[in-house]
């Protein structure tokens, strides 16, 4: 089986994680993509502290197809610097891991 990643990202609104979160999962790079509620980031950037709302994305898919995933996520995303984050899933239910890997395998 191929290892399954989490990735997470943040963007500035709905719209925009809607958008990229169907090129995602059209491309086959992502098996599934979960758009959360608006969240408040406070993070320093070029020398101040920010302040923003914003809508997290956790991203289900594979170590094999992640360069493709991230050419994406860089392609599309509205930020100069987005937030790219994969974390490898070490651990879950069989079937669902397996999943994952054959909607991201040849897409």
């Amino acid at each position: 089986m191929n290892e399954v990643l989490l990735v997470v990202t943040t963007l500035p609104d709905r719209a925009s994680g809607e958008r990229i979160a169907e090129a995602l999962v059209t491309a086959g790079a992502a098996a599934c993509v979960n758009i959360l509620g608006e969240c408040a980031s406070l993070y320093a950037w070029q020398g101040k502290i920010e302040h923003a709302s914003e809508v997290p994305l956790l991203i289900k898919t594979t170590r094999g197809v992640y360069p493709q995933l991230e050419s994406l996520l860089r392609e599309l995303h509205p930020y100069e610097l987005p937030e790219i984050i994969a974390l490898p899933v070490n651990t879950g239910l069989p079937a669902y891991l397996n999943w994952v890997a054959r909607e991201t395998k040849d897409k």
